[in-house]
């Protein structure tokens, strides 16, 4: 077995990558009433760019998935996070839309690396009764790296302009990318076999391991097969595109919404949204830690923890909407322990993924789930947002008689648009459960080989 010292190291890297991984897709949202204003785009045209690099994210990750089970995974990585703080870059050199939508698709292309190859290198590394933890540690770069996007992107957009703010953004990833090339890269399926009485794996184990993963692959579509024949997989498929649906119309658009409806200026914004996914940080943590011990009660209890999580949310977010114009505490106290229920989510079901998929089927298992849950969730959140907010506005100002949508008609759009959010989190919370029913059997099916 790998040292704890060697496998920490390993966990620290791939959090800071992943915190750069949610940073850098994050600054357009941090800083986007800037761009809007400056090419003059419409919020639909916001929602596009929102979701421009998933359009690539989705599709690539599935032959990346597959890549993961049976390559250098940490190569892989390394390559994916030099390219996407690349293009982040070259983001500051856009001149219009489209050609910030194409180094926002180039973005995609290196991030699709990340969840894959990461969550396979954690099953590997880190046994089943401390995963959720394991997962939890490395989620945290998604709130972490979303809060330092808003903080540090606002604030330098507000005083330097919002290209200077990806240029910022695309140096640290180069930095990690290399620092990926020394982290473990350890046997697949290591983690679920039996170790010897000293805790350490002859070379005899070693190569069967290595055989029996490497050596003998199965087809994308025979390993695809294996996974989608899990009906615990289909909901948290399903679960899955709900929650990015929710978390990436809010990425977009809540920056946005703080402006337009409450009188903040791009920083203000940005410190309120950083805080607000720092916040988070602690609900993600906690709903690990939580999931692991539910889990040694039973399959289920990874995702009876999230679903609970999930639906103490829904009060809070109609608090944060209904908070009046202006009355920026009260959109706070709903707001904060509102994301922070919404990450109850991510270690805890991507933990379960890792449960109840065989080893040498993580990386297709994750790219499936991802590549589903971002077409289905994540690109339709902030487009339907962005034409939902485009919609209500034109409703606002022809209630004034007006023809043309002021900012203050926008602001009321973007209102009215944001109501899915709390909507959608209901149905998430009814596939949660649904999926907590079915895990048992398909945790016990993967464990007796069946």
């Amino acid at each position: 077995m790998p040292r704890k010292s060697h496998v920490a190291f390993t966990l620290c890297v791939l959090l800071g990558i992943n915190a750069m991984n949610f940073y850098d897709r994050q600054v357009l949202g941090a800083i986007q009433e800037k761009v809007r204003t400056r090419l003059d785009l419409s919020d639909t045209q916001l929602g596009w760019l929102g979701t421009a690099f998933i359009l690539l994210y989705a599709v690539v990750g599935l032959p990346l998935g597959r890549l993961a089970d049976r390559w250098h995974r940490k190569w892989l990585l390394a390559a994916g996070v030099a390219l996407w703080s690349a293009m982040t870059f070259l983001s500051g050199f856009a001149w219009g839309f489209w050609s910030l939508f194409v180094f926002r698709l180039g973005v995609g292309i290196g991030e699709a690396t990340c969840a894959p190859t990461a969550s396979s290198l954690i099953g590997d590394l880190v046994p089943a009764e401390r995963r959720a933890k394991a997962m939890a540690i490395f989620m945290l770069g998604l709130p972490l790296g979303l809060a330092l996007s808003f903080f540090v992107s606002g604030a330098i957009a507000q005083r330097y302009g919002w290209e200077a703010a990806f240029f910022v953004a695309g140096v640290p990833g180069l930095v990690l990318a290399m620092a990926a090339l020394f982290i473990l890269d350890p046997v697949r399926g290591g983690s679920e076999r039996m170790q010897d009485e000293g805790g350490r794996m002859n070379d005899g184990s070693k190569a069967s391991l290595d055989s029996s993963f490497m050596l003998h692959p199965s087809s994308f579509r025979a390993v695809a097969y294996r996974v989608l024949a899990l009906p615990t997989m289909w909901w948290i498929i399903i679960s899955g595109a709900l929650h990015n649906f929710n978390m990436y119309a809010l990425g977009t658009f809540v920056a946005s919404f703080l402006t337009r409806y409450h009188g903040l200026n791009v920083a203000q914004a940005g410190y309120v949204s950083g805080l607000v996914y720092g916040i988070g940080a602690l609900g993600l943590f906690a709903a690990g830690w939580l999931g692991d011990r539910a889990f040694r009660r039973g399959p289920g209890g990874r995702l009876t923890v999230a679903w609970i999580g999930l639906a103490a949310a829904v009060p809070c977010l109609l608090l944060f909407l209904e908070a009046p114009p202006g009355q920026l505490w009260l959109c706070v106290a709903g707001l904060l322990p509102g994301y922070l229920l919404l990450y109850a989510y991510y270690g805890t079901v991507y933990a379960t993924i890792q449960d109840i998929v065989e080893p040498s089927a993580r990386g297709v298992a994750m790219a499936i789930y991802f590549c589903a849950m971002y077409l289905l969730g994540a690109v339709l959140g902030p487009v339907a947002m962005g034409w939902a907010s485009d919609h209500f506005a034109r409703e606002a100002a022809a209630a004034d008689g007006a023809s043309i949508p002021t900012e203050w008609h926008k602001a009321l759009g973007l209102h009215g648009a944001m109501y899915l959010i709390p909507i959608l989190n209901t149905a998430l919370v009814v596939v949660l459960f649904a999926a907590s029913r079915t895990v048992k059997r398909d945790y016990m099916r993967r464990s007796s080989g069946g």
